[in-house]
């Protein structure tokens, strides 16, 4: 899952947000240099990617862009289900989604002190850029894809990507719609598992 999906299934638990946004910055033991919660919101994004990269539906949504992008399939389906979570009216009204962007970013700013660097030297785009309100958009999508390829270790192109992506649009959604009930209820599970733990 990418951004705006990890941030939701925070569930409204700031420390949570935090380490559910960060993880992907956070590589080994530094996760123990965070609080408590922050640490348990890390073990969460990564349960919910776990689950995302084993379910069905994602290896599906993967195979529409897997022989042009390979590896880089899944983090392209990440964006998608991004995408199709921002317009999902059994999750989102418009306003409820520049709501829940606007709360996230405010909770975030809190904790700007604690981001590792890579995210802390992102977080201001994100925030100004609104990324997470405008994976509601097809140009949000389409930027969104550029940002995978700035980040990727060989790709040179997200053309074909955002061609795929039009194409293949319908099945994508259907893809989403199989895949996403599933994670939250898995993830809504896992938290609760760990807020019982003791710190």
């Amino acid at each position: 899952m990418n951004y705006l999906a990890h941030a939701y299934l925070s569930f409204n638990e700031p420390e949570i947000l935090v380490g559910n946004m960060i993880s992907d910055f956070v590589k080994g033991k530094k996760q123990f240099d965070y609080s408590a919660g922050i640490q348990k919101g890390i073990t969460l994004h990564r349960f919910i990617d776990e689950f995302t990269d084993d379910h069905p539906s994602t290896k599906d949504a993967k195979e529409v862009f897997r022989s042009d992008y390979r590896l880089y399939a899944g983090a392209f389906t990440d964006v998608v289900y991004d995408h199709f979570l921002a317009i999902d009216a059994n999750e989102f009204t418009d306003t409820l989604l520049l709501s829940f962007t606007q709360t996230t970013y405010h909770q975030l700013t809190n904790y700007t002190s604690v981001f590792p660097e890579r995210f802390q030297k992102m977080f201001p785009y994100m925030q100004q850029q609104n990324w997470l309100y405008n994976y509601r958009f097809r140009w949000g999508i389409e930027r969104s894809f550029g940002g995978v390829v700035r980040r990727s270790a060989y790709l040179t192109e997200s053309s074909k990507a955002f061609e795929l992506f039009e194409i293949h649009y319908d099945f994508l959604n259907e893809c989403y719609k199989k895949f996403f009930p599933a994670v939250k209820q898995h993830a809504r599970e896992k938290l609760n598992q760990l807020m019982t733990e003791t710190n």
